[in-house]
């Protein structure tokens, strides 16, 4: 059975993507040109090519009874020495990932997760540990305040590259 490799995610709206994008490259970090900077609503999932419309409707559903909320991205956090990533945390808009990931993470999209969901954006991952670091010490001021208005149905691509697939609005 032919299938697709989606997730879904709050995309990190410019100036700030670039300037993420940037570092992640900066560190040596494979993923920094497949994968645009985001927080993870759906990790990597692989579905039938047959069940997008379920989920597009599911997530359609999702989006409609949500409202716009700030998110506020501060300084560094990582995951050693459980997972070899560094990333930029939230400071606002936790519980609204929280409560979107979760909702997004039901129906046709049910899954369990091999961690507690963590809302934040990847900066470094799987590279040495003195780039994990670099990330870490070199974004401990970054800072960026932004309305989040909705998410995104990503799709990874033949190439390994995760494009936007559609775009879904609040409600």
């Amino acid at each position: 059975m032919a299938r697709r490799n989606i997730g879904v995610a709050v995309a990190v709206p410019e100036p700030y993507g670039d300037e993420l994008q940037e570092w992640r490259r900066r560190l040596g970090d494979p993923e920094a040109l497949r994968v645009p900077p985001h927080v993870t609503l759906l990790p990597p999932t692989g579905i039938p090519y047959e069940r997008l419309a379920v989920v597009e409707g599911h997530l359609e559903r999702i989006a409609a009874g949500e409202r716009a909320f700030t998110m506020t991205l501060r300084g560094t956090g990582t995951f050693r020495p459980v997972s070899p990533v560094t990333f930029v945390q939230l400071a606002a808009g936790i519980s609204d990932c929280e409560r979107l990931e979760s909702l997004v993470r039901s129906g046709p999209l049910h899954r369990t997760l091999k961690f507690n969901y963590h809302p934040h954006v990847t900066v470094a991952q799987d590279v040495p540990d003195e780039a994990l670091e670099r990330g870490f010490e070199g974004l401990a001021s970054f800072a960026a305040t932004f309305d989040v208005t909705g998410f995104t149905l990503y799709e990874e691509g033949r190439d390994g590259v995760w494009r936007p697939h559609r775009e879904f609005a609040f409600g």
